[in-house]
């Protein structure tokens, strides 16, 4: 990509959108200015112009919540950019992940139910935050803390059994005990990731190679 390529509007700012590189969640949607942008390759982490305060934004400067670049890309008109990011955190002010959170009904905008629907990403990630939270500071009685007290032969130990389970339940005609069993696997799964220090984000990168 030629940043001379790029057609800024009369303020000097094209628009941006933040999307999920794995997920491809669309995340957020804001403007940059040629410094913008230019720091955006330069550094690796997205940078936007903020037409409120009218200064350069470092996503992530004061929330942590950076964006990663992965891939950059300008559509055909080379007036609009669309960045695949490896988003840390939230990508929304509000705490959700995208701000895109709302969805219209008929004429009127309706707000998240309190049961919000996560993505597969978003849940494994959560899991894998309890599970080195624990780790990081032990609760009594956790089961998590109990795997990674007894060490790793015992987290192998369970996850071979449950991979047993999960194969046993695979047998069966309901999908009940088959889907309990591979929640299991799962979870042991990412104990083991946390005690050896694999995230999921290093498990995705390696199933997108093989795409």
């Amino acid at each position: 990509m030629n940043i001379d390529n790029l057609k800024f509007d009369e303020k000097g700012l094209i628009p941006v959108i933040a999307q999920d590189y794995v997920s491809k969640e669309v995340l957020m949607q804001a403007y940059a200015n040629r410094e913008a942008v230019e720091k955006t390759i330069s550094t690796g982490k997205v940078h936007y112009y903020s037409r409120s305060r009218q200064a350069l934004w470092l996503k992530g400067e004061t929330s942590g919540h950076f964006q990663h670049v992965k891939h950059m890309f300008y559509d055909c008109d080379e007036d609009s950019l669309l960045i695949l990011v490896k988003q840390e955190g939230a990508a929304c002010h509000t705490g959700n992940k995208s701000c895109f959170y709302r969805e219209f009904d008929n004429t009127k905008t309706s707000e998240p139910e309190k049961i919000e629907k996560y993505s597969i990403s978003e849940i494994l990630e959560q899991l894998y935050n309890v599970i080195l939270d624990r780790k990081a500071n032990p609760k009594e009685g956790s089961y998590t803390n109990y795997l990674f007290n007894k060490g790793i032969d015992k987290i192998l130990k369970k996850i071979g059994e449950e991979a047993a389970e999960v194969i046993i339940a695979a047998k069966n005609p309901e999908l009940n005990e088959l889907q309990y069993e591979i929640a299991d696997l799962i979870y042991h799964l990412s104990v083991l990731m946390a005690q050896r220090g694999l995230e999921w984000q290093d498990i995705y990168e390696e199933l997108q190679k093989r795409r």
